[in-house]
């Protein structure tokens, strides 16, 4: 090649350089004005009032908030301990439906939580509204009367309460009556009611506890007092841990507490000895199918009646025309809802409607 020819070459690779150069220079400007005047007019229009906002979370929740006559706010609520399962699984959905209706669950400082205790927040204006597996008793509406307001009790479940004892006691079930005895000292062996020569070991807990023991010795024992020999515990979870390892051991609580567990079984329990009924659904399921399979409530026989000890659940309402009022009927009124009475049921207790 000829020297001519050589820098005519060169001459023509410097100039294809220089423009793929400067064209990818031109490419990336171009590109760069384009997306900042895309990023200006969606600054403008994000200001403009003819877009239409995002709805953030809150507002989509109180879109699906449907409870009539709510209030907002914090609202203090507590009491009974056999509420807990709806605390934890009904009373979580209504927070999150109802996000500006807010739930805090306060309990007493000095005593233990409980219906009763529950009521007594109640009236010294702890708590907007109360929950209790009991009704309210005479005096504490005449307490009540006396800080200018009444205490209305709004039903909203049906609880059971189940008789628990060792996995291994061989017995067809108590009477009513013969459950009194076993709890007021007149019987103290299971031989005494068809079973082995086993000294009966009782446990409950105690009078101040709440609802529960209140509504046991006003509807079983009749108001007797409890034997001198009761084993006091603090919570169901104890008696329970207790009768697992007492062959003779016996305790009473809510069936939601009692049925389902593994390490215990539950007792039929009748009005006469010729008619027992259980509080779990038949088939019973050993403790040798536990936990892959657990016992059901038998909701029809607490439903109807024909299951001997039931009692109802309580939403407790400061009657003063104020706010506390407003959220506790509003609160009672969601419970007895369709959607309401469902979770109910899927927390272990019987719709009343």
């Amino acid at each position: 090649m000829s020297q001519k020819n050589e820098t005519l070459t060169l001459f023509l690779a410097a100039i294809i350089t220089i423009g793929l150069i400067f064209g990818g220079l031109w490419f990336f400007m171009e590109r760069w004005a384009q997306l900042n005047k895309l990023n200006t007019n969606q600054s403008v229009n994000n200001n403009s009032k003819d877009i239409i906002p995002v709805p953030n979370s809150s507002e989509t929740s109180n879109r699906k908030c449907e409870v009539s006559n709510l209030p907002q706010g914090t609202f203090n609520y507590g009491g009974s301990t056999t509420w807990a399962p709806i605390r934890k699984d009904v009373d979580s959905v209504l927070q999150s439906l109802c996000p500006e209706f807010r739930l805090r669950y306060t309990q007493p400082i000095n005593e233990k939580p409980g219906s009763g205790t529950g009521i007594k927040m109640l009236i010294a204006n702890q708590l907007a509204f109360s929950q209790s597996s009991r009704p309210v008793k005479a005096e504490e509406n005449t307490e009540a009367q006396q800080k200018g307001f009444s205490l209305k009790e709004i039903p909203v479940a049906i609880d059971g309460i189940a008789i628990a004892v060792n996995h291994n006691l061989n017995i067809p079930g108590l009477t009513v009556t013969q459950l009194k005895e076993i709890y007021t000292g007149k019987i103290t062996n299971w031989q005494q009611v068809g079973g082995a020569n086993l000294p009966i070991t009782v446990y409950s807990r105690s009078k101040e506890a709440g609802g529960t023991v209140e509504f046991f010795v006003e509807n079983v024992l009749n108001k007797e007092e409890f034997s001198l020999k009761i084993n006091y515990i603090d919570t169901t979870t104890e008696a329970l841990r207790k009768l697992a390892i007492t062959p003779g051991g016996i305790y009473y609580g809510s069936a939601p507490e009692i049925v389902p567990q593994c390490m215990i079984k539950s007792l039929s329990i009748g009005r006469t000895n010729d008619k027992f009924v259980a509080p779990y659904q038949q088939p019973f399921i050993p403790v040798s199918e536990c936990p892959n399979k657990r016992n059901q409530l038998n909701n029809q026989a607490f439903l109807s009646g024909e299951y001997p000890i039931t009692r109802n659940l309580f939403v407790i309402v400061k009657q003063n025309n104020q706010t506390d009022q407003q959220a506790g009927e509003a609160y009672a009124n969601w419970l007895l809802t369709s959607q309401g009475q469902q979770l109910i049921e899927k927390a272990g207790f019987v719709r009343i409607k």
